[in-house]
């Protein structure tokens, strides 16, 4: 049974404690790897290391640090199937969806900030011949990223990749439910070369090896996307501290469709949007509402779509859906339904565990589940689900379905349907929510801020955002 090792010093190192916790497949049940159980003394290694690497990295010309990435970025290209089986194996999902889109949206993380830091510019004022201002921006020291287990290694590299091309060093922790593509990583980073140090990949659980990273003195910036609890103590702990944070949590997002939305492309999408990744994404539309003119339409086709999608192991080409990532999350999900039907709802499709043959009988597996007859407010509405499971409602004002989507303490992403254009630009303004998509959902442009409002988080990743995040501003004033 393959054993994880952490990645520090440009070196693969068993964990101090000596000791593994087990890594279960999604897709079986089964335990299929061990990960390192780091503690506080791993991550010290891991700063002492990137401490050391710090001087020459950030002195580093960007056309050669662009060098280093585009390196990493070319080396998850030629490993992209087994990378994708990897994720494939250590998450639960399909391995089509990984090969089209987790795996290359890492290697264009990489190839998006290593061209990004040629481009980035500075401000200069010019004080009417009194002086002239100018602006630096200066990498801050060891970054301290650490990412979820629902896309692995996509949001892994969409920290470290910016931290590292403006010249910090990172300490880095992946999910300890989903280490294995961030474990491949650090060997693809020894092959091209990547300096010692550098880039330090700590595995372990997040009361030990993340709270290490959070409350280390010398890491000043942290960047973590996770849930909104774990995002709490971690601003508890680092506010003290005068850390900079990123914090891109939670999401109930609201999917709102008017009467005169493109009919069949609203209803497509919104399949999608609901069960992509088993639902497992911050961004999926989990409260849909739908204009009551075409509200039994619209439902009807929706429950016909869904009940025909296929759920199955990973590597069924024919599965849309296929394992959720554990156990326990998978008893979650199935605990919202029962509290949804407690709370008066009607499953119209799915509500349950999919129990497949053979080896797969005991792996993770949910129906795709929509829910009916729910108050806006009602804990199901309002509390984040992370699993195929979203409401459905009808709203007959404008007014009304604002108050609907924007009740809920979360703000990440919302989506709108219709043909009217002016109604689209005044729902959107006037919608709690980071991101809006109108008659789409998901389509990224990689230079745009990300990030939420409310309780989704605090700061903005994505485009020069994430490369002024990882860096801080310095002004000089020169008199004439």
């Amino acid at each position: 049974m393959e054993k994880i090792q952490n990645y520090i010093g440009g070196k693969l190192y068993e964990p101090v404690s000596g000791d593994y916790l087990d890594n279960y497949k999604p897709s079986t049940g089964k335990v299929y790897s061990l990960i390192p159980d780091s503690d506080e003394r791993d991550v010290e290694k891991a700063v002492e290391a990137a401490k050391a690497a710090f001087p020459a990295w950030s002195a580093m010309s960007s056309e050669k640090r662009l060098g280093y990435l585009m390196a990493i970025a070319n080396k998850i290209e030629e490993n992209l199937e087994d990378l994708a089986i990897a994720e494939s194996n250590d998450n639960g999902k399909p391995l089509w969806l990984a090969k089209a889109v987790d795996i290359p949206r890492a290697s264009s993380n990489f190839k998006f900030y290593a061209t990004a830091i040629m481009h980035d510019k500075t401000d200069c004022f010019d004080m009417g011949g009194v002086a002239v201002n100018y602006t630096l921006r200066k990498p801050i020291g060891v970054a301290g990223c650490i990412s979820p287990w629902n896309l692995p290694l996509y949001l892994f590299t969409w920290k470290i990749a910016p931290a590292l091309a403006t010249g910090n060093c990172v300490v880095a922790k992946p999910s300890e439910v989903t280490p294995m593509t961030a474990y491949l990583l650090s060997k693809l980073c020894m092959e091209v070369g990547l300096p010692a140090g550098v880039l330090n990949i700590v595995h372990g659980l997040g009361h030990k090896v993340g709270a290490s990273i959070t409350e280390h003195p010398e890491i000043p910036v942290i960047s973590f996307t996770g849930g909104t609890s774990t995002g709490q103590q971690i601003a508890k702990v680092a506010a003290p501290m005068f850390k900079k944070l990123s914090l891109e949590l939670g999401g109930k997002n609201p999917n709102i469709i008017f009467a005169d939305c493109d009919f069949e492309d609203a209803l497509a999408t919104t399949k999608r949007s609901s069960f992509a990744n088993q639902g497992q994404i911050c961004l999926c539309g989990s409260r849909i509402f739908v204009e009551r003119p075409i509200y039994e339409k619209f439902r009807d086709a929706f429950v016909e779509q869904t009940k025909k999608m296929v759920v199955g192991h990973p590597m069924d080409e024919k599965a849309k859906l296929g394992a959720v990532v554990s156990k326990d999350h998978m008893e979650k999900v199935l605990s919202y339904v029962k509290l949804a039907q407690e709370e008066g709802g009607t499953v119209l499709a799915g509500g349950k565990r999919v129990i497949l043959e053979g080896e797969f009988a005991e792996g993770y597996y949910l129906e795709p589940t929509i829910i009916e007859g729910l108050s806006y407010d009602c804990r199901t509405n309002q509390e984040e689900i992370f699993g195929p499971v979203v409401t459905i409602m009808p709203f007959d004002t404008e007014e009304e379905v604002l108050g609907y989507a924007n009740s809920s303490k979360y703000g990440l992403s919302a989506t709108v349907w219709t043909s009217d254009l002016k109604r689209a630009h005044r729902v959107a303004a006037n919608l709690e929510s980071g991101i809006v998509w109108v008659n789409t959902w998901l389509l990224r442009d990689l230079r745009t801020p990300f990030g939420g409002v409310k309780q989704s988080g605090v700061g903005r990743e994505g485009g020069f955002e994430a490369l002024h995040f990882f860096t801080e501003p310095k002004n000089i004033c020169i008199k004439l």
